[in-house]
């Protein structure tokens, strides 16, 4: 077999066992078009409450206004806590499949996994599991809930252990509302600003070294799943989306303390093996299409995305028939992903910038090829990134 044929078929047998993309599962509206914008049912903006405990029930907390996402197993909504008037968004997951639990969970325990809150991440304020008219509020590992227990063994088992086609069951997430939509919508709506790449770059680098120090590998980094928060009248950054993220933990790449005792809490994500292909294909590494990848994979993501944020260059999603920001290679008429090409020809060179005029600084170049480095080890990782991205950018 030619090795092109083999290369192409080893990329169609990762993507056929790819995991769901969530960027197909939650898809954003525009935030300024209300035609295409459904008003929650009245069920809805009545049920959201809570259950102080299993006998006292509590007033709803949350007003749902309108819907600003939707997919196969999931809406969001913009919604107004009503005690103190303030603005939330509200992820309403149905756990109807284990793959549907699995993605939920997935994003709970990430989030709740944070004991500390960073500007450049979406906070979770909190999550909720509603079945049968009752909701609970849950709290990570919380092993005296038999609810919250059920829903881990239908992800472990991957057969229905909780609720029924005609008993729901659904887990809401009540996060900060960011009204400036998505990179995707923020980046195009506006006229190019070097000043605004420079300050995104800073945040979107300080975000993911803050998730990879602790512990989490966000495996999904795109436009579509970085929000814009305009509250202090700055544009600030939050990484959000957290379905495919991975929370490493163990001895698997710990590190031993000065009295040469393993620290369980330390995990150099760097060294940390995953093996499943997931993310969104113009976004992925080489490597993750082969299924061995590190936390490194995050870095080429980033990569990806600041490249096509500072020129400006986006593609048609098949879909969605929307245009993202995002990097390719064009083989015939064929637009190839950067990492499916690389795979294919790793001694392939990246012209980098790719519009002839480009007024990208000579230090964000190098740095922009280091991240994008068809070996893993031959890119910074997050925590390196975020001392060069804060020379290159002050630099420039």
């Amino acid at each position: 077999m030619d090795p092109r044929q083999a290369m192409r078929r080893k990329i169609g047998n990762a993507r056929a066992s790819m995991r769901r993309d969530p960027g197909k599962v939650l898809r954003p509206l525009a935030l300024g078009n209300r035609e295409d914008v459904d008003e929650p049912m009245e069920e809805e903006r009545v049920s959201f409450g809570f259950w102080k405990n299993d006998n006292v029930a509590a007033a709803p907390r949350y007003s749902l206004l309108r819907e600003v996402g939707r997919g196969s197993y999931g809406v969001v909504y913009e919604a107004v806590a009503r005690r103190s008037g303030a603005r939330v968004a509200v992820k309403k997951l149905r756990c109807d499949a284990p793959e549907n639990v699995e993605l939920a969970l997935a994003e709970f325990w990430a989030l709740a996994s944070l004991e500390k809150r960073h500007e450049n991440v979406v906070h979770l304020e909190e999550c909720v599991l509603q079945r049968s008219g009752l909701a609970q509020k849950m709290s990570h590992g919380n092993k005296l809930s038999r609810q919250y227990l059920r829903l881990v063994e239908t992800s472990l088992k991957g057969e229905r252990i909780l609720g029924y086609p005609e008993e729901p069951c659904y887990l809401w997430f009540v996060m900060e509302f960011c009204e400036g939509g998505d990179l995707n919508q923020y980046i195009l709506s506006r006229r190019p600003d070097p000043q605004t790449n420079c300050s995104f770059m800073q945040q979107l680098t300080r975000a993911v070294a803050f998730l990879h120090k602790n512990n989490i590998v966000h495996r999904d980094l795109k436009p579509d799943n970085i929000l814009i928060s305009q509250k202090s009248g700055m544009p600030v950054i939050k990484v959000a989306d957290f379905g495919l993220s991975k929370v490493c933990a163990g001895l698997a790449g710990a590190e031993k303390g000065g009295d040469d005792r393993i620290n369980k809490n330390c995990v150099n994500v760097n060294k940390y093996w995953l093996s499943s292909a997931c993310g969104s294909d113009f976004y992925m590494a080489p490597e993750v299409w082969e299924g061995h990848y590190t936390a490194k994979a995050d870095i080429f993501a980033l990569g990806i995305i600041i490249w096509a944020m500072i020129e400006r260059i986006t593609f048609i999603d098949a879909e969605s028939k929307r245009e993202l920001l995002g990097m390719y290679i064009r083989q015939g008429s064929e637009i190839v992903p950067v990492g499916e090409a690389l795979l294919e020809n790793p001694k392939m060179v990246l012209h980098i910038p790719q519009k002839s005029r480009s007024s990208m600084s000579e230090g964000i170049k190098k740095l922009l090829r280091d991240m994008l480095a068809v070996n893993p080890q031959d890119r910074p990782d997050a925590f390196q990134l975020e001392v060069r991205m804060d020379q290159v950018t002050c630099a420039a």
